[in-house]
């Protein structure tokens, strides 16, 4: 077993996995203080974008954007915040956070200052994610 957290996380927590796309996988944090928290988490364990060749590192920023958008439709924040830090775990991932002017801590770092973490009902879970991975669904095109 790897002691990275970041490489088992997709094993470990099956209850908030969204969707598992080419180059990463996308769970939903555990703490939803901040709605629709997720993790756009690569597949492969690489600390640096530089590590990636280039078509690899284009198409996981595409499915960072991807998930972004659906996060974007579904909560209608008034900004969405991307971190790629690594610093404590280095393990390629971001924190897609979408952020509301009304939210406790605007317009500072969701790690500004502590907070009792919000833990939702399995149901919540099961909803929260059904809905973010409606809007990630392609639509098809009329006439099609």
């Amino acid at each position: 077993m790897t002691a990275c957290i970041m490489c088992r996380r997709w094993q470990d927590e099956p209850d908030l996995r969204i969707i598992e796309l080419e180059h990463s996988f996308v769970q939903l944090n555990r703490d939803q203080f901040f709605p629709g928290y997720s993790f756009v988490i690569a597949r492969e364990h690489y600390s640096e974008l530089f590590h990636l060749d280039q078509q690899t590192r284009q198409a996981l920023i595409e499915e960072v954007n991807q998930v972004a958008g659906a996060l974007y439709q579904v909560y209608t924040p008034t900004k969405m915040n991307y971190e790629l830090l690594g610093n404590m775990v280095p393990h390629m991932h971001w924190h897609l956070v979408p952020r509301f002017d009304t939210d406790p801590l605007w317009p500072r770092p969701i790690w500004s200052e502590l907070h009792r973490d919000k833990v939702l009902t399995p149901e919540q879970y099961r909803t929260e994610i059904e809905k973010i991975r409606q809007a990630l669904k392609p639509t098809e095109c009329i006439g099609s």
